[in-house]
């Protein structure tokens, strides 16, 4: 079986059809002479014969992943489960077509005893080995074994208690010694070997990003958004980049622009010591400006530069998943954005401004949105807040009170508009953003995968609204000082990320400037063939 490289600027360039998206993309920022850690490609083509169980399937899945290791390890100069420079990697999906946050991602994959004293020896961290071999514990877990992540969470919880700290990254090494024994005593009644196994870890961990493919959130993102017609998702298995190295290191998500309004200005959130699961998942909140700022100084300059160019070479707005290692940019992935509707609209006519695509292409670019009907809503008469978090995806949201997907989906079936309202931003909620006017989340950024599908589907949502607890027993919650039960009205803000009690009244208005100038270019397309035909 052909598996494709990504190292270098000599990294051979491969359709999206083929090789996923993701992995296409890769190989394109590779080929640019872009920071992107080296990494290999399992075809889209094995992922149906995977999924069947074909015998054949597993074998070319075996070899692929042998000739591929053994390309990260010469590029690298490390080695798989290796006792002085070990190999981690990450086994990532990757369709043709982008699916934030749907398909299935293992992170640390190698990461068995053998590689922890590695890193230990090799990095002189061992508070970095034994994060990553818990957080290896953790993902796979879920992801390969279909574990409850509910026990995992009750241990980081009940320690981090006992510690006296606040989050996990304020735990030291010892502590996370102890927690990483505590996760391993929770999965050896489902130990085949693996353990201590990185090669049949890498297996497990892509034969289950491939059966990701068929899991519940997946098909409904994909029957919402009409890609039912895509064959699969390709595998991407990526040299591990450590943003979880201590307060110069982190994992971001990065967009060129803002994809909630399409103001022409960079929109980045960052974790100090951090992977790319804390920042995507949406259940970690993104570090302030300042703190990133004396942390490291230059990376915020650098980003921009990266952004830039990427925004050239793709002449789209991209959506940027990054790791900063000691002080070293990695760039991990790059997306068009997804993008509220106004926000398409304002990208659009600045792109054709700054001569980045033609007016053909601008039309092309909005042409699923229904112009006509394009408006901006605002409050009036509106009074206080009652609560407020981080808008990330702009309008308006007027609807009763739901707190999981299948309350929405109820209260929705009587024809009355809904809000959604929940602890984090999971993608596994996709039937009830399909479903709710609004999204609010307690904790989370405005780069999490659910703030991006809220953005696609063009559905208002705020983040990180500290003053939200939801009691899921009693069907209630709480904003600040005022309870909500379950049906009542509420409405939020978009942009702002101001929540309301009660239905507030709005007023919508119509961009006429963007309109007249999408008006002018459909006249001036429709007249060119008319002024061919004249001239010929």
């Amino acid at each position: 079986m052909h598996i494709v490289r990504i190292g270098d600027a000599a990294t051979e360039l491969h359709s999206a059809e083929e090789i996923g998206a993701k992995a296409a993309n890769l190989a394109r920022m590779a080929a640019l002479g872009l920071p992107v850690p080296p990494a290999f490609v399992l075809p889209v083509k094995l992922c149906a014969d995977i999924i069947a169980g074909h015998a054949h399937a597993e074998r070319n899945l075996r070899d692929g992943l042998k000739e591929g290791i053994a390309f990260l390890e010469e590029t690298t100069g490390k080695r798989f489960d290796d006792r002085r420079q070990p190999l981690l990697v990450s086994v990532r999906s990757g369709a043709a077509r982008s699916m934030p946050g749907m398909l299935d991602t293992v992170l640390n994959v190698g990461c068995t005893s053998n590689a922890v004293h590695g890193l230990i020896r090799a990095t002189g961290r061992p508070r970095l080995a034994w994060d990553c071999r818990r957080r290896f514990l953790e993902s796979f877990s879920e992801t390969v074994l279909g574990l409850d992540p509910a026990a995992f969470a009750a241990r980081l919880v009940e320690l981090t208690a006992g510690e006296r700290v606040s989050i996990d990254r304020e735990l030291d090494s010892e502590a996370l010694e102890r927690l990483a024994a505590e996760e391993q005593a929770l999965v050896e009644h489902r130990d085949d070997g693996w353990l201590e196994d990185a090669v049949a870890q890498l297996e497990a961990s892509a034969q289950a990003v491939y059966r990701s493919w068929m899991s519940a959130r997946a098909q409904t993102y994909r029957k919402l958004q009409q890609l039912d017609h895509l064959e699969g998702t390709a595998v991407t298995v990526q040299a591990m980049v450590f943003g979880n190295g201590g307060l110069a290191s982190g994992a971001g998500v990065a967009f060129s622009r803002d994809p909630s309004t399409g103001k022409p200005h960079p929109m980045i959130e960052l974790v100090l010591d951090a992977q790319g699961e804390d920042v995507v998942s949406g259940r970690r909140m993104p570090d302030t400006e300042e703190a990133i700022a004396r942390a490291l100084p230059s990376t915020e300059v650098e980003l921009g530069e990266v952004l830039t160019r990427l925004e050239r070479e793709f002449q789209d707005v991209q959506d940027v998943e990054f790791t900063v290692e000691d002080g070293k940019l990695w760039i991990l992935q790059t997306r068009s954005a997804k993008r509220t509707p106004r926000a398409a609209v304002r990208i659009a006519i600045d792109l054709v401004h700054e001569g980045l695509i033609t007016e053909s292409e601008g039309l092309a670019r909005i042409a699923e949105i229904d112009i006509a009907t394009l408006t901006e809503t605002t409050l009036i008469s509106t009074g206080e807040p009652v609560a407020t978090g981080m808008g990330a995806s702009g309008g308006i949201g007027v609807g009763r009170a739901a707190f999981d997907s299948e309350c929405a989906k109820r209260l929705a079936a009587t024809g009355e508009p809904i809000i959604l309202l929940r602890p984090d931003t999971s993608t596994a909620d996709v039937a009830g953003f399909a479903v709710a006017a609004g999204i609010v989340t307690a904790v989370g950024a405005r780069t999490s995968h659910a703030a991006l599908v809220a953005r696609q589907m063009g559905k208002p949502c705020v983040v990180g609204c500290s003053a939200l607890k939801i009691a899921l027993d009693n069907r209630q919650a709480q904003l600040a000082n005022a309870t909500l039960r379950e049906g009542d009205w509420i409405t939020i803000e978009g942009d702002t990320g101001q929540i309301y009690l009660g239905r507030c009244k709005t007023v919508e208005t119509r961009p006429e400037v963007e309109l007249a100038e999408i008006a002018k270019w459909r006249s001036q397309v429709n007249a060119r063939p008319a002024r061919e035909c004249s001239q010929n």
